[in-house]
């Protein structure tokens, strides 16, 4: 079978891909049918809640749970002892450790015990008998008092051999990039800028809480629902903890309010699996905001030390950063991609990065959209910019001047394909906003941003029914409009309207293994496996046309939906259309499908530039977003307005981390902000529209070009705003947030 030979370029014609269909989900949502984690029940089920520490750094000399055990309607309470510990894998070890702390709570918030009761006010009464004898330890909670010399120590021997002996046993690994000489390259230089900028750890702010149920039958077989981005991560992860085979435990994902990497680790299931397996009963938990923000990953906070050398026309000589992450309680910041992506968008001939890894009395870190970029790109973005302006210099052409392009060796080591940050520059450069008018207290910044993306473990089944229509299966939680965007594409592939095609995100019983939705990975991924498995279905189509026509399989092709003989030498036959071919598979073979299993390369780089205006109030030093262009290269936008609604909700964020959200601790290490009317993320009121530019430079690792969008867009936002707000006050702001204390602090001490 031939195949159309436009399928295999990335400048065909495209008839259902770049459309802007309505999305699956959106009745089911907006009418309340769907199903998030909290929404799932059970005959028979108990509610499950978690005792937590009130201390940051605290040993645990003993737990006392007799009491809550003899309350009527308790079923079921565990604590680290109910879990066997994990000797030979410290990643899993340190999952569990922080779904239930062993012998030390590390930060404010961390679960020690857990109840099962008939009801949410009987399980929250169980935890008041619940008696816990703790003694209360030094803590600290700053990135950098954390490697002093008397900081407390939250874990001795973890360090690895990657540290120079002598730091502090909270540093736990360091990584090193990039190539030149650096002090050579710096001596090359008219200016020397060095500057150091500090980031507060923010949260995700997804709107729906952690939630779970799970059931664990006497056979040791279970079933778990969960909101998650990575249902099979949370069926291997938890198969570990247990000690079972990952085959025995089925994990079905439910709607998802809300993830940005902040669900791609488990906090609640393991916990819910041990309450059932005591109690023989279902176990359903859900979180409360103050737990989410106590107890789950938030982004790490940040202190980063920069270097750069550049002549007086532009030209970036050198540069260098030291990146120091705390990814809370455990090893695992992102540093590692910090440090990989800090001088990413840029072809320099002397650079290096070096970051640490850094341990504190606060939650275990989870991803938060390009975990580790945007608080690199604040630091080097914001030096970039100090020095255009310092010698006069637009601050655009500076970026143009040394931007990566493709051919570059990046700062990080790989050669660049194919890349779009010039063209996301030159249109940013060309665009009404760049000579907008100023008016008093305003100020106009830009920044680049960059991703890695990457493809993972990917398993598609693509189904066609008797009546022809089609169903996509596929193992990855719809976090950003995957459903939409895979039924585009097979319908693409197939010839077919994208009416006829249904997305369905399968249990982990019903696929092979899938990666976890993250790292921008899903709709390259999943979308390539979804082509070759519409690609394998229209060859068996083909094959079955070709035995009703009585002719080779190699002398038909695909065409606009149907099955067409290759030429007059194949006969005189008329196309067969899908729904022809599917109506007589009984008689022709049996049902038809295609299946595709990859962990595909070729993921391609994302790049972005974002320019905003900002106005600051001279007197109280608080900061109005004016207006916000988004540049960023997609390869190929599959669904334009998801696009834009990926753009415009990093940017959102960012303007949040910028601005407002951080977390803030006590003098106790205990966290002072735990819900939303004090940890304070952006409102409808806060921001104005924002607008998006979507560019296509195709990737050439995907068949239609796709890149991932989903995280670039979170990376730029931090830099701009503070160059914004630096002009707009007259004083460089080197520290996140940029609240109205800390600008008109600023001001008044310039």
């Amino acid at each position: 079978m031939a195949l159309d030979s436009k399928s295999d370029t990335q400048t065909r014609d495209f008839k259902v891909v770049g459309t802007r269909p309505n999305r699956p989900d959106g009745i089911d949502k907006v009418t309340g049918r769907a199903r998030f984690g909290a929404d799932i029940t059970a005959p028979g089920m108990l509610i499950g809640r978690v005792l937590r520490s009130p201390h940051a750094h605290a040993r645990i000399v003993s737990i006392d749970t007799s009491e809550a055990e003899a309350l009527a309607g308790v079923r079921a309470v565990v604590t680290s002892a109910d879990f066997n510990p994990i000797e030979d894998d410290d990643f899993t070890a340190d999952i569990l450790d922080n779904c239930m702390a062993r012998e030390k709570a590390l930060y404010d918030g961390h679960a020690v015990a857990a109840v099962a009761a008939s009801s949410e006010a009987i399980a929250k009464r169980a935890l008041k008998l619940i008696k816990v004898d703790y003694e209360v330890l030094p803590h600290v909670t700053d990135v950098d008092e954390a490697i002093t010399a008397d900081a407390p120590v939250l874990h001795e021997g973890r360090t690895d051999e990657t540290v120079p002996a002598g730091m502090s046993p909270n540093v736990i690994s360091r990584f090193e990039f990039g190539h030149g000489d650096i002090e050579a390259g710096l001596a090359k230089a008219d200016k020397v800028l060095e500057r150091s900028y500090k980031t507060e750890a923010t949260h995700q702010g997804y709107i729906e809480p952690h939630a779970c149920m799970a059931s664990m039958g006497p056979d040791g077989q279970a079933d778990l629902w969960c909101c998650t981005q990575g249902h099979y991560m949370v069926r291997n992860t938890c198969a570990a903890i247990f000690g079972m085979e990952q085959g025995q435990l089925r994990v079905t994902a439910s709607e998802i309010g809300g993830g940005f990497g902040g669900k791609t680790t488990v906090f609640l299931e393991p916990v819910a699996l041990a309450l059932s397996k005591k109690s023989g009963r279902p176990v359903k938990m859900v979180m409360s905001r103050s737990e989410v923000l106590r107890a789950t990953g938030p982004t790490a906070s940040s202190s980063v030390d920069v270097r750069i050398g550049m002549t007086k026309d532009g030209r970036i000589t050198g540069a260098m950063a030291e990146l120091r992450y705390q990814g809370g309680a455990y090893p695992g910041s992102p540093v590692e991609f910090g440090s990989m992506s800090a001088f990413a968008p840029y072809d320099l001939e002397h650079v290096k990065t070096v970051g640490w890894d850094i341990v504190t009395n606060r939650p275990k870190q989870a991803a938060y959209r390009a975990p580790g970029a945007p608080m690199a790109a604040f630091a080097v973005e914001s030096a970039i910019d100090e020095l255009a302006k310092g010698f006069g210099l637009d601050p655009l052409e500076v970026r143009l001047k040394n931007a990566a392009r493709e051919g570059t060796k990046s700062s990080y080591g790989v050669t660049y394909p194919a890349i779009g940050l010039e063209a996301t520059l030159r249109k940013a450069k060309d665009h009404p906003h760049w000579t907008a008018p100023l008016g008093p207290n305003q100020g106009r910044g830009v920044a680049c941003g960059f991703w890695f993306n990457f493809g993972g473990d990917t398993c598609v089944s693509l189904n066609i029914t008797p009546d022809g229509t089609v169903t996509v299966s596929e193992g990855n939680p719809d976090i950003g409009g995957s459903r939409a965007s895979m039924s585009m594409m097979a319908a693409e592939e197939l010839g077919i309207p994208y009416e006829k095609v249904r997305t369905i995100v399968a249990d982990t019983g019903s696929l092979g293994q899938n990666e976890v939705t993250d790292g921008s990975r899903v709709t390259f991924a999943v979308g390539l496996a979804t082509i070759e498995a519409a690609r394998a279905a229209k060859r068996e189509m083909c094959k079955r046309a070709a035995m009703v026509w009585g002719i080779d399989e190699e002398a038909v092709i695909w065409e606009d939906g149907a099955a067409k003989p290759a030429g007059p030498n194949a006969g005189d036959h008329p196309p067969m259309t899908l729904a022809e071919i599917a109506a007589t598979a009984s008689n022709t073979g049996g049902p038809i499908a295609g299946h595709h299993e990859a962990n595909p390369e070729g993921a391609g780089v994302s790049f972005a530039t974002h320019m905003v205006d900002t106005e600051v109030d001279p007197d109280t030093g608080a900061v109005k977003i004016l207006r916000y262009t988004v540049f960023q290269d997609a390869g190929k936008a599959v669904h334009p307005a998801y696009v834009e609604g990926q753009f415009q909700g990093g940017a959102v964020q960012g303007i949040g981390w910028a601005l407002n959200e951080e977390y803030i601790y006590g003098e106790d290490g205990v966290l002072q902000n735990a819900g939303f009317l004090d940890y304070r993320i952006p409102v409808a009121s806060d921001l104005p529209m924002i607008d998006t530019v979507i560019l296509e430079i195709p990737n050439p690792g995907h068949p239609y070009g796709v890149r991932g969008v989903g995280e670039t867009s979170i990376v730029p936002p931090l830099a701009a705003i503070a160059n914004s707000v630096s002009e707009s006050a007259g004083v460089r702001m080197a520290q996140l947030p940029m609240s109205p204390p800390k600008v008109l602090a600023a001001m008044q001490s310039k």
